[in-house]
């Protein structure tokens, strides 16, 4: 749903509308049905911040009844987060290739939430379809970015289950992966579970947090315009709480001695960048910790190009090109060699780099530095080849000589 954007500055309120239009025109092209949590027994409409009626009623793990709330203010029994609203789509070669909309109340990590995405008839033979556990995981991404709670990393306590879920009437078998953990520290969560199932030769992923599949019925949507609307009231609301934040340059940051913001930047990316290759290996889904994402990725980027500014006397812009080399460098090192990570050889790399970066060192690595230079200026394909031979013959010679002396 990526748009391009204008060349002046545009109006919040211009920008929402644009999305509106926009999403209406592609999805009234869409030539297949495309499901949803059915509650129009319980109320909707398409109204922008319509209070949820009875939400006090509402028995446990049932979403309340809803129009387009989306992060409205609460008031009386209404949920203040509960939504339906347009996740996401996407465009195949021109065509609508699957839908997703969201239910529920997206402010509590209790739930209760679904996802319901539609796939285009026949989807699945153009491409692979996502794991559960992987779209499992997508959810959990969602608390992270939207809540900022990480439920952890990796599959917790995992089970396949049988269950049933309603679709326009009529109950269907489906297979369901369940996942349920805890993040650091924190009580156990619920289970987030995802189910795929076939309807009418069309398929369908379900996903959902604090309510159980057979809490769930499904229907077609006649109307996109209140998961349009949705969609903006999300936004509206996300991008408010962004603007409580302080923009991360002006923040005061724990200070740091030495290099230790230098190491610490480069060795997350180290091990993120080994558990990526292996993940690729395994031919799974590469994605890495949500600690590494987000708030503490950024601050401890921004610790390192602060230390880079005081120690090399650069400018923000010159210490952030600095930084970004020096990742660059130690991340493709490990990448292409089987000694730059978790050995004596790798950390003694490590401190030599970052010691030419901040210092501009006379390391024993020094050829292997200004090779990298060469290879990181970029160049012609074949050029490029040839300076990435260069600078792992240069780390090659380094390491014979080291283990000469």
């Amino acid at each position: 749903m990526k748009r391009t954007s204008a060349s002046r500055p545009q109006d919040p309120e211009d920008f929402y509308a644009d999305h509106e239009e926009y999403s209406r025109q592609v999805l009234s092209d869409a030539d297949f049905p495309v499901y949803a949590v059915d509650r129009a027994e319980q109320g909707g409409g398409a109204h922008r911040a319509d209070p949820a009626r009875e939400a006090a009623d509402t028995p446990p793990n049932e979403l309340p009844s809803t129009g387009a709330v989306a992060g409205g203010e609460a008031t009386g029994g209404e949920v203040a987060g509960d939504s339906d609203a347009l996740a996401e789509y996407e465009l195949q070669n021109g065509r609508l290739g699957w839908v997703e909309v969201r239910s529920g109340d997206w402010t509590s990590v209790e739930g209760p939430y679904v996802t319901v995405r539609t796939y285009r008839p026949g989807a699945e033979r153009g491409a692979a379809l996502p794991d559960l556990e992987d779209v499992v995981e997508d959810e959990r991404d969602r608390v992270y970015e939207q809540l900022d709670i990480d439920e952890g990393d990796g599959p917790g306590s995992v089970r396949a289950l049988r269950e049933w879920i309603t679709v326009e009437g009529e109950p269907r078998a489906v297979q369901i992966h369940e996942d349920c953990r805890s993040g650091e520290g924190a009580e156990p969560s619920r289970p987030v579970w995802a189910g795929r199932l076939r309807v009418d030769g069309i398929t369908v992923t379900v996903t959902g947090r604090g309510v159980p599949p057979g809490g769930i019925e499904l229907k077609k949507i006649q109307d996109f315009e209140r998961y349009i609307l949705g969609r903006t009231d999300l936004m509206r609301k996300l991008a408010a709480q962004q603007a409580h934040r302080a923009a991360l340059e002006e923040r005061e940051l724990p200070p740091v001695v030495g290099l230790e913001a230098h190491r610490a930047v480069v060795e997350h990316a180290v091990r993120e960048a080994v558990s990526i290759e292996a993940q690729v290996r395994a031919r799974r889904t590469p994605r890495l910790p949500r600690r590494s994402r987000g708030a503490a990725g950024a601050v401890r980027w921004e610790a390192a190009v602060r230390q880079q500014m005081r120690l090399a006397s650069e400018t923000r812009e010159e210490a952030g090109e600095s930084v970004t080399a020096m990742v660059n460098h130690l991340t493709r090192l490990a990448q292409n060699t089987d000694w730059a990570a978790a050995t004596p050889e790798g950390t003694a790399a490590m401190e030599e780099v970052i010691r030419y970066t901040a210092f501009a060192s006379e390391v024993p690595s020094l050829p292997a530095q200004r090779a990298w230079e060469r290879y990181w200026s970029g160049g012609a394909p074949r050029a490029a080849s040839a300076a990435e031979e260069a600078w792992l013959t240069a780390w090659e010679q380094w390491r014979v000589e080291r283990t000469q002396h």
